[in-house]
Parts: C-alpha cells; sequence; structure tokens
C-alpha cells in the first residue's frame, strides 16, 4: 500500500507541476508586449515539443492580426523556396511545394501545418531559412567560416556539436560539422534580414540553438540589427540558453536521443 500511495503522490505532484507550468505561461499577447516594437523577432522552439508550434501558429496569428507581420522564414525549408505567388486560399499541396517541404529531413508536415497555414492564410509569406542541403558539402570544407565568428565562439559552438552528438562524432569531423551549424546560421540570418520591412517584424523559427545570441544567428546579423529573442523550454531542457523572454512548457518525457548515434556509431 505505501509503494502504491508513493506512487499516487508522485503522480500528483506531477500533475500540480505541469498545471503551474501552464498556469505561469504567458499568453501570446503578453509575450509579444515584452518583445515588441522589434524588426526581427527570432523565436526558437525544442523540436519534438508540439506547445512550442502552438505558440509559434499564436504568435503568427497575433501579429498578423495587427498588421506588423512582414514574413515568417523558418529553419524547416530551405533557402530558395517561398510562398510568394500563392493565394491565401492555396491548398497545402501547393504550399509544401512551394517550400520544397520535404519530411525526409527530419521535419514532419503536419507539425508545422499550423503555423505554416496561419500565414498563408493571412497573407504573409513564408520563407525558407536553411541552407540548401547541396551547400553542405560545401560548408564543411569552407575554412573562412572559422572566422565569421570569435574563437571563443568557435570554440563553443565545436563543443555544443561535439555534446549534442553525445561525444560519439570522430574528432575529424567535429570541425567540418561545426562549419555547417556556423554556414546554417549565417543563411537564417541573411535570409531573414533580406525580408525586413519598414514598420513590421520578421519572424523567425528554428531550433533553440540557432537563436541563442551568445552562438546563434544573432552573431551573423550586421552589428546595431535590432532583433529580440524568445526561447521555448520544455521543462529544464533550454535553461541554459538566454533570451528576452521565455515560454515555459511542461518537460517532456524523458529519451534517450544518443541511442540512434550509439547504433549508426556502434558504440
Amino acid at each position: 500500500m505505501r509503494s502504491r500511495t508513493l506512487v499516487t503522490l508522485a503522480a500528483t505532484l506531477a500533475l500540480v507541476a505541469g498545471c503551474a507550468t501552464r498556469a505561469d505561461t504567458p499568453s501570446p499577447d503578453a509575450l509579444l508586449s515584452r518583445v515588441m516594437p522589434t524588426p526581427l523577432l527570432l523565436v526558437g522552439e525544442q523540436h519534438d515539443a508540439s506547445e512550442h508550434q502552438r505558440l509559434q501558429r499564436d504568435l503568427v496569428q497575433a501579429l498578423a492580426t495587427r498588421g506588423q507581420l512582414a514574413a515568417v522564414v523558418m529553419e524547416m525549408a530551405e533557402a530558395g523556396h517561398d510562398t510568394r505567388g500563392l493565394a491565401r486560399n492555396a491548398d497545402e499541396a501547393a504550399v509544401r511545394a512551394a517550400l520544397g517541404w520535404n519530411e525526409q529531413h527530419n521535419w514532419p508536415w503536419p507539425t508545422y501545418r499550423p503555423v505554416v497555414m496561419a500565414a498563408v492564410r493571412a497573407g504573409v509569406p513564408v520563407v525558407g531559412g536553411n541552407l540548401p542541403r547541396n551547400r553542405m558539402r560545401e560548408a564543411m570544407g569552407d575554412a573562412a567560416l572559422d572566422a565569421s565568428v570569435t574563437p571563443p565562439v568557435l570554440l563553443q559552438q565545436r563543443e555544443a556539436i561535439r555534446t549534442g552528438h553525445c561525444d560519439l562524432l570522430p574528432e575529424t569531423q567535429l570541425g567540418p560539422m561545426t562549419r555547417i551549424q556556423l554556414a546554417r546560421d549565417r543563411t537564417l540570418a541573411q535570409v531573414a534580414t533580406a525580408q525586413l520591412a519598414a514598420g513590421r517584424t520578421v519572424l523567425l523559427i528554428a531550433g533553440n540553438g540557432h537563436v541563442r545570441g551568445d552562438l546563434g544567428v544573432p552573431r551573423h546579423l550586421s552589428p546595431g540589427q535590432a532583433h529580440r529573442v524568445i526561447v521555448a523550454r520544455a521543462g529544464k531542457a533550454g535553461t541554459d540558453v538566454p533570451a528576452d523572454a521565455h515560454w515555459d512548457t511542461p518537460a517532456l518525457p524523458e529519451t534517450d536521443h544518443c541511442a540512434g548515434l550509439r547504433a549508426r556509431f556502434k558504440r
């Protein structure tokens, strides 16, 4: 009986903690009041946290309703693709085709459909911001990318790549993989700033690692380029990411994200 009581108590406490997190989470309008006005709003996410995509949809709708949304730039589509030219009532197949959406690249359409379609229905262009896959090999060998950030940032980014790959990457691959990350951040920054429009806001949606000011996209913006950062955090994940505002959601069930990599590297 004591064991069952403890289990019940633990479940109750977990539920209460989850409810408390939700209760403390600001509304999209309240969140925007902390960061607006800004010409460029970077919104980070944990990719497998569905509530983070709900926040993005709500931000799109709130900014579009105010007439403040210039464009939505997404890590989930490659640079060179956008929905300009599509009607507001375009169907999903046409939108996916315009964005070159490829679920084989780990971006499930059902996850991001509400965000994308909210922008399309509002008449706001959705723009791919990620480094195209056919340019990754070039980036891996581009030593000039190492100089696109300061040496301490380069070292920190390298260590982030190491830990992000569960310390399984061969040492010889750390440099090239770091360059891909730098190239992605630079491409996202270039695409986002190309969409800037006076009096309106460009919304950039990407993983938390890309929006962080100490390592990511902000490092590749022109000096003095105004921007604000919102980081969505599931539980304790992302608590080390600096931001102008945070959106906190309950922790996700523990998952061994390294299992697949260990199998790949046979360790």
